[in-house]
């Protein structure tokens, strides 16, 4: 997975006059938990940018002026209700040795052959939530729909890996390729009706249900 490095200084104190302070000077207070206790650090707004305004998952390497660098990923964010600045950012530490939880974004690739034959694609599950150490974090979780015929359905289990372990249960629908009003049969298509489909809208909770 991605590192990117967030430059920042311990602070001495962490009052609301301090905290204030630090915003007005371009400045965003920072937590990291997980060790042996909270660090406590400011770091510039814009060296969050490509921390946040991204639809990529990267792992941080906090380096302080001290000299202390900390291993860790975003817990939390929080956002002005109005401006949309940031205004705090909590981090959790991770260990080499140590499993980690954390929402990794679904790519699709391929060309379903459904699609091609006037089937339309629906995307259930667009982030996979998994746990594994550091080192087997992947950027993403590839879903190749390249085989998938009108009325089939992609579930997590097509994607299992032996380095990392997905914390949803194995009926979660990743993906499905629904029928449409210009949709021709597919050659040797299965006899699967659209009465178990489940729309894209619905959540992984409902899916499972009416599976």
């Amino acid at each position: 997975m991605k590192s990117i490095t967030i430059n920042g200084s311990k602070r001495e104190t962490v009052g609301k006059k301090a905290t204030k302070a630090l915003r007005d000077a371009g400045q965003v207070p920072c937590v990291v938990y997980g060790g042996d206790e909270p660090i406590h650090f400011n770091a510039p707004e814009l060296a969050f940018n490509k921390l946040v305004y991204t639809p990529d998952v990267h792992t941080v390497v906090v380096e302080l002026e001290d000299g202390t660098k900390v291993n860790c990923i975003l817990q939390d964010i929080q956002f002005h209700p109005v401006t949309d600045r940031i205004l705090h950012v909590d981090f959790y530490q991770i260990f080499d040795d140590k499993e980690v939880m954390l929402e990794i974004p679904v790519r699709i690739t391929g060309n379903s052959r459904g699609v091609k034959n006037g089937g339309v694609l629906r995307i259930v599950t667009r982030k996979m939530r998994i746990k594994a150490v550091p080192a087997n974090l992947p950027d993403f979780i590839e879903v190749d729909i390249t085989e998938m015929k009108i009325g089939a359905k992609m579930y997590v289990t097509a994607v299992k890996s032996e380095d990392f372990t997905i914390l949803h249960s194995d009926n979660t629908v990743i993906c499905q390729i629904r029928t449409s009003r210009t949709a021709i049969a597919d050659e040797d298509e299965d006899e699967e009706g659209e009465e178990g489909d489940v729309p894209a809208t619905e959540t992984d909770d409902v899916a499972a249900v009416k599976e």
